[in-house]
């Protein structure tokens, strides 16, 4: 195959990234070569940027993404959930692959937690074949055992891409780890995807409540004009912590608390205010620290005192993945999707970077075409 494709690569920390070009490889048997239409910008791109996980370079970055099938390597027929596969499907795909084998992938039976996990866009090199492993490029190489999801019908690239990889992560998260109940009064602490999402499926989970704390006051506007929560609380506008969460505990019963409170905005102090939004007896997530942003000091005494059960949960699984694309008829029905996206250009990689860490816009995706 002759073609070039163009590709986002981040060479070293805090530098600007550059745009540059790799030839597009044949696919070997099992793989399959697709050509990106959008590449999500993912908070976590922010904090790779800044050096806050061990990750090599250089590496076109971009975990989440979705596209057409370009070119199917000897032996690809199907998606994982045996639909038919052919040139020009619209297909989405698992962010990691892991490894099958180890104690985790077998024993516990926890795939997210494989040490040995090739993560697209964030542990492989672009110097390496074969080069296009991440979604900010015109094309991506993925590699055999992908978790490739061909789009049920209706189900369009923008609707996919507008969650990117926060829906996976809050199926597995929310749904499977800490399981919302029928009736629930749910705290979600951060609005960008991730708390987004985490709103969403709380709700058509069956929460009686949903509150949203976060900012800035364009998230807020824009996650109230969608209906994803009951009640929004801007951290900006009401800025003292104790305050913040004395404002929180009045939208619940008898200020008890609670039943679920979700951490989605990855700094580590919205964990300590979370605890004390959470009621007795009641469920912590800790969903939003993906990378290590630091240490903060945290009371034991709240934990016990509280009787909390507090969770993790890390990533998503190739059926998380699945669980999501399925999910999005539904989810569709009740949500308009897209209304979260902005595009860019895949050369104002930067700029959409920028905004995204500036709060500016709620979902940044790179658009090739």
């Amino acid at each position: 195959m002759s073609d070039a494709s163009r590709a986002v690569v981040l060479r070293e920390f805090h530098s600007p990234l550059v745009l540059e070009r790799a030839e597009v490889p044949e696919p070997e048997p099992g793989a399959v070569v697709a050509r990106v239409s959008y590449g999500g910008v993912c908070g976590t791109d922010i904090h790779l940027h800044h050096g806050h996980l061990p990750m090599p370079t250089p590496v076109v970055l971009g975990h989440e993404a979705v596209g057409r099938v370009w070119r199917l390597g000897e032996g690809v027929g199907a998606d994982l959930l045996g639909a038919p596969l052919r040139e020009g499907d619209w297909i989405a795909w698992a962010s990691s692959i892991p490894c099958g084998r180890c104690y985790w992938c077998l024993v516990e039976g926890e795939r997210t937690l494989c040490e040995q996990r090739r993560v697209y866009g964030i542990n492989q090199r672009f110097d390496d074949w074969p080069h296009l492993s991440g979604g900010w490029a015109d094309f991506i190489y993925l590699q055999p055992g992908t978790a490739i999801v061909r789009l049920p019908e209706g189900v369009t690239p923008e609707q996919v891409i507008s969650l990117g990889c926060a829906g996976p992560t809050v199926v597995h998260g929310v749904l499977h780890i800490a399981e919302v109940r029928f009736g629930d009064v749910v705290i979600v602490q951060g609005s960008g995807p991730v708390g987004m999402a985490a709103a969403m499926y709380s709700r058509l989970s069956g929460a009686s409540k949903v509150i949203l704390v976060g900012g800035p006051q364009n998230r807020l506007e824009l996650a109230s004009e969608l209906g994803v929560a009951d009640v929004y609380v801007d951290i900006f506008e009401t800025t003292d912590p104790e305050e913040r969460v004395q404002r929180v505990l009045g939208e619940t019963e008898r200020g008890r608390g609670a039943d679920l409170v979700i951490e989605c905005t990855g700094a580590p102090d919205s964990v300590v205010e979370g605890m004390e939004m959470t009621r007795r007896n009641g469920r912590y997530l800790v969903l939003g620290q993906y990378t290590d942003r630091g240490a903060v000091p945290i009371n034991p005494h709240v934990i016990t005192r509280k009787q909390l059960t507090v969770l993790g949960s890390w990533a998503f699984a190739e059926a998380h993945h699945v669980e999501y694309i399925q999910s999005l008829p539904h989810l569709s029905r009740w949500f308009d999707l897209p209304r979260l996206l902005t595009p860019y250009p895949l050369e104002d990689a930067n700029r959409a970077l920028a905004d995204v860490e500036a709060g500016r816009v709620m979902k940044a995706v790179l658009a090739t075409g």
